[in-house]
C-alpha cells in the first residue's frame, strides 16, 4: 500500500512554546532539534514511504528545509496534529492510500511501531489504527509520578477484546490497587501518540464535530471514538526500548538519557 509518513508541527504549544525547535544533546556532545529527529525516526521505517514536515509556522519550515525535509504549510487553524495532516494531504495532493500521523515530539518512536500499523491497516479492519504499548514498572512509575506531580505525561488507553478503543486519557487508567499491584503484569497500556488513517478517514475527521471529552482531555483520537469510529489499537512490543514522548522541558532529560543508552 502506499504510504505517507506525515510530522505535524506547530510552534504555538500552550505547554512548551516552540518544542519542535527544541534541542537535544546527542551521545559525544551533539545538539538535534526535536523535530529533526523525528524525522531521523520516520526515515528508519522499512519500507517506501513519502515524509513531509505539516507546520503552519515559517520557522519550522525553514529549520527542516536546512536539514533536508519536505515541508507542507498548513493553516494555522488547525487544532491538532490530525487535522494538520487531513489540510496537508489535501493541500498538496497526497495520494497515498494509508496515512501516518507521527507526531512530532516522538524521536523515540521505533520503527517497528509504525510498520505494525501499516500492516494493520493492509490487513483490512478498521480505517484508524493506533499503537499501545504495555506499560513496564519504570514507564507505570513515570506515569504515576507525573500525575502526582500535576504534570500532563503520557496518555494512556483500553481498548476491548479485539482492540477497539473504549477510552483513552491522560489519567493512569484502569486504576491499580497498589496493595495488588503486580509489576510484572501491569495491565495499563501507554498510548503510543501516532496514528495510521485511510484516506477517507482522515478526509471525515475534519468534518466531524469536537466532542466534549475531545476537549476536555485534549486528545485528538477522541473525536473519532466520540463519533463511533472503530479505532484500532495495535499491541506492539518494546523490544528492550524505552518509549516516551516529549510533553514537557522535564522530558527532555528523560529522552536524552535513552538517546544515550541506544547509542551505547
Amino acid at each position: 500500500m502506499r504510504t505517507a509518513i506525515l510530522i505535524p508541527a506547530r510552534y504555538a504549544s500552550s505547554r512548551f512554546p516552540g518544542k519542535p525547535l527544541a534541542e537535544l544533546e546527542l551521545p559525544g556532545g551533539a545538539r538535534k532539534s526535536l523535530i529533526r529527529l523525528t524525522w531521523e525516526a520516520a526515515r528508519t521505517v522499512a519500507g517506501e514511504a513519502e515524509i513531509h514536515v505539516c507546520t503552519d509556522d515559517h520557522r519550522i519550515r525553514a529549520h527542516a528545509e536546512e536539514f533536508g525535509a519536505s515541508v507542507i504549510m498548513t493553516p494555522d487553524t488547525c487544532r491538532n496534529g490530525t487535522e494538520r495532516c487531513a489540510a496537508a494531504v489535501a493541500a498538496a495532493g497526497i495520494e497515498a492510500e494509508v496515512i501516518v500521523n507521527l507526531q512530532g515530539d516522538a524521536p523515540l518512536t521505533p520503527p517497528w511501531f509504525v510498520e505494525a500499523l501499516i500492516d494493520a491497516m493492509a490487513a483490512g479492519g478498521s480505517s484508524v489504527a493506533t499503537p499501545v504499548l504495555r506499560c513496564d514498572a519504570t514507564t507505570y512509575g513515570h506515569f504515576v509520578e507525573d500525575r502526582k506531580a500535576g504534570r500532563v505525561g503520557g496518555t494512556t488507553a483500553v481498548f476491548d477484546r479485539v482492540g477497539r478503543a473504549l477510552y483513552f486519557s491522560k489519567e493512569v487508567i484502569p486504576w491499580l490497587d497498589p496493595a495488588r499491584l503486580d509489576p510484572g503484569a501491569i495491565p495499563v497500556f501507554h498510548h503510543v501518540g501516532v496514528y495510521a488513517y485511510s484516506r477517507a478517514a482522515l478526509a471525515a475527521y475534519a468534518e466531524l464535530p469536537e466532542g466534549m471529552l475531545e476537549r476536555l482531555e485534549g486528545l485528538e483520537q477522541l473525536r473519532f471514538v466520540e463519533n463511533g469510529w472503530n479505532v484500532a489499537c495495535v499491541e506492539v512490543e518494546a523490544r528492550g526500548r524505552v518509549f516516551w514522548e516529549l510533553n514537557n522541558p522535564g522530558d527532555i532529560a528523560r529522552i536524552e538519557s535513552v538517546l544515550r543508552e541506544i547509542e551505547a
